[in-house]
């Protein structure tokens, strides 16, 4: 193919080929003499301010916390928007919500495509397996808002969307309708592009990435938990930048950690992990997390498949080398109230199968360091979170 196209470039380039032109007035030319140049000119200026209010810098949605086990944000979609609360996950890359009509959602908010006048049917059939939870149903598109309505929304039109017609038991008693999916497109089951790539795409922001800042509450249900800032970093509620750490898989956000630590603990084999908002604690390899847990005296509940510690214990901090720098865990990150007295320690062991990462960093390690998500630089970059 590069030769044919060679080809046809030298064979223009051999023909002399003589082309008349006529010269004609300008446009700025005619208005000038007409007397309405002026008037044009000023035309054009409110143009571009109202192209230029259109695209946003940034756009910042508040998330509400659960209890730090889960984090959830609000969207609408459709025209009218119709209003969804959803789980804003960086461990995958669909969204959807239930349609109208599922007999597995009760309880839960549900999208009416015949209410909406954007709504565009696709038809094809998905179906997702999360870690905890599966769901299943038809793909549509329609215009998607990241925010809640009367807020300044970020507006997505033509997004690619899930129509929840099932969804299993651990999804009905999930606080949240549906889940939105913030990783890369190559993780995105069927191939749909992730609303915000979407976005990105369209450019209707100035940066192709999206910061995270979540704050640990305790036993609190449904109270402001956070921020999600899309398209720039969040210079309110994050530190300056400490550094970038370049992925080594853009499916999720998956990079290299050199070591972790805790107390007289320590281990310094690098392995592949992600970082991810939906998983509410720091897993890793069994063998690992037990040594770990034996040094901070927590003790492992094979049924709850967590790690249980006295709510009065002190355990020391858990120390990640990321490149060159250490991100240190405090007991505040890692000590979440379980109920009855009870205390977990934010740890649980998990295996990939071989096929994927050995850790995911979850809400812990996101409370303490803020996370920037890079689609477009295919890295993460971390900062201290304000009053972690």
């Amino acid at each position: 193919m590069k030769l044919l196209v060679l080809l046809a470039l030298v064979g223009v380039a051999a023909a002399a080929v003589e082309i008349g032109i006529t010269k004609v007035a300008s446009p700025r030319t005619r208005l000038m003499k007409s007397g309405l140049w002026p008037t044009y000119r000023k035309y054009k200026e409110a143009l571009r301010l109202q192209n230029k209010a259109a695209v946003l810098a940034s756009v910042s949605q508040p998330v509400n916390d659960y209890e730090d086990f889960e984090y959830v944000g609000n969207i609408t979609i459709g025209t009218p928007g119709q209003p969804f609360v959803i789980i804003l996950d960086t461990g995958s890359a669909n969204l959807w919500v239930p349609e109208k009509g599922c007999k597995t959602c009760k309880g839960k908010k549900e999208f009416d495509k015949t209410a909406s006048s954007t709504f565009v049917a696709n038809g094809k059939a998905w179906s997702i397996q999360y870690g905890t939870g599966a769901a299943k149903g038809i793909l549509g598109e329609d215009t998607v808002r990241f925010g809640a309505t009367g807020t300044n929304q970020l507006v997505v039109p033509k997004t690619t969307f899930g129509l929840a017609k099932s969804i299993d038991q651990d999804l009905q008693q999930d606080v949240a309708d549906g889940i939105l999916g913030l990783a890369f497109q190559s993780l995105a089951v069927d191939n749909v592009v992730p609303p915000l790539v979407n976005a990105i795409s369209q450019n209707l922001l100035d940066n192709p990435y999206f910061t995270v800042y979540l704050q640990e509450k305790g036993a609190t249900d449904n109270v402001p938990g956070g921020t999600f800032t899309y398209g720039g970093m969040d210079t309110k509620n994050c530190g300056s930048l400490i550094a970038w750490q370049p992925l080594s898989s853009a499916t999720y956000f998956q990079f290299s950690m050199a070591g972790i630590a805790v107390g007289s603990y320590s281990n310094n084999k690098a392995s592949d992990v992600i970082s991810d908002t939906g998983t509410s604690f720091i897993g890793g390899p069994q063998t690992i997390t037990d040594a770990m847990a034996a040094v901070v005296g927590a003790t492992y509940d094979d049924l709850y498949g967590a790690y249980f510690i006295d709510c009065n214990a002190s355990p020391p901090p858990v120390t990640i080398t990321i490149g060159s720098n250490k991100y240190m865990l405090t007991e505040k990150q890692l000590k979440v109230d379980a109920g009855n007295g009870q205390c977990y320690w934010a740890v649980f062991p998990f295996d990939f199968g071989g096929f994927g990462p050995s850790w995911i960093l979850g809400d812990p390690f996101i409370r303490q360091f803020c996370n920037t998500y890079d689609l477009g630089g295919k890295r993460i970059g971390f900062s201290k979170a304000n009053g972690a």
